[in-house]
């Protein structure tokens, strides 16, 4: 097994289909608060839905146009990073998160997610990497701002949620932005 330590006992983890009923169980416990800002807890609904979603991931993985990876603390996967899209020949990936409420406030998700970005950048050559975020979701936008991220600006009424429209945010970092970063820390 592959794991990256994360710190105080978590570490990051490939998030493959075979884990399907270990992450609809941490689905379940974070159903709510994740689905806050997220459709992620409304497409994992099931022991069918939530493999088909992680397959979905494997073969970007595979095709090399996205990734998964779990956040395991203490054992029990607690959230997770993700890169959304990735398209290695013009450069660019978007990231994101999720996060139980068990898990919130440990610096999980800015540890992972630097290892991710790290990744993209340092091994697959990203040189654009975006953070889209409702507008009013705090905890992901301070994970945007903890990770260098210049907040690119607002798309308005953009991502329809529940019923609403949302505005959206669109905060990125670049390579040389990032790697100088790296270098001053």
């Amino acid at each position: 097994m592959f794991a990256i330590r994360l710190g105080d006992d978590a570490e990051l983890r490939a998030l493959e289909p075979w884990r399907a009923e270990e992450f609809l169980a941490h689905m379940d416990r974070g159903r709510e608060y994740i689905g806050r800002f997220i459709a992620l807890a409304d497409v994992n609904t099931d022991l069918d839905s939530a493999r088909a979603f992680l397959r979905v991931y494997a073969d970007k993985a595979a095709t090399d146009t996205g990734r998964i990876h779990g956040i395991w603390a203490d054992g029990t996967l607690v959230g997770g990073v993700l890169f959304r899209t990735m398209d290695v020949h013009l450069g660019t990936a978007e990231a994101g998160c999720w996060l139980e409420p068990a898990a919130v406030g440990k610096g999980l998700v800015t540890r992972a997610a630097r290892v991710i970005i790290d990744w993209a950048v340092e091994e697959r050559g990203i040189h654009r990497v975006e953070w889209l975020v409702a507008a009013g979701n705090e905890a992901s936008i301070n994970v945007a701002r903890r990770l260098g991220m210049a907040k690119d600006g607002v798309l308005r009424e953009s991502y329809p949620y529940r019923g609403e429209r949302h505005d959206m945010e669109v905060w990125s970092v670049l390579a040389p932005e990032w790697r100088a970063a790296r270098k001053a820390d």
